[in-house]
């Protein structure tokens, strides 16, 4: 079964541009995982420091390995002075329906 989830953070006050630059370069990282299948990154059109990150992973065991890999303690350690939250807030996804 896939997982999916949609992180959620919020940049502070003039250090939005800092967190646009380091997710980009994590989601380029990201998106090589084997078992990635998307990791979407948005900002709310009323709000644009709030960040939403659209994820899906072939299973649990790829996303494990997801949350394994060596780029994701540095990225988190240079995000979180950045953001209001004291850290990502996950909200787990379970679909109703699937796409052919």
């Amino acid at each position: 079964m896939k997982k999916t989830l949609l992180a959620e953070f919020t940049a502070r006050e003039g250090a939005q541009d800092e967190v646009a630059r380091l997710i980009g370069d994590y989601a380029l990282k990201v998106c090589e995982e084997e078992g990635n299948l998307a990791f979407d990154v948005y900002t709310k059109a009323a709000a644009p420091r709030a960040f939403w990150i659209f994820e899906v992973y072939r299973d649990e065991d790829a996303f494990q390995a997801h949350l394994n890999a060596p780029y994701g303690g540095p990225f988190n350690a240079a995000l979180v002075p950045l953001i209001e939250e004291d850290a990502s807030v996950l909200t787990f996804l379970n679909p109703l329906a699937t796409n052919p």
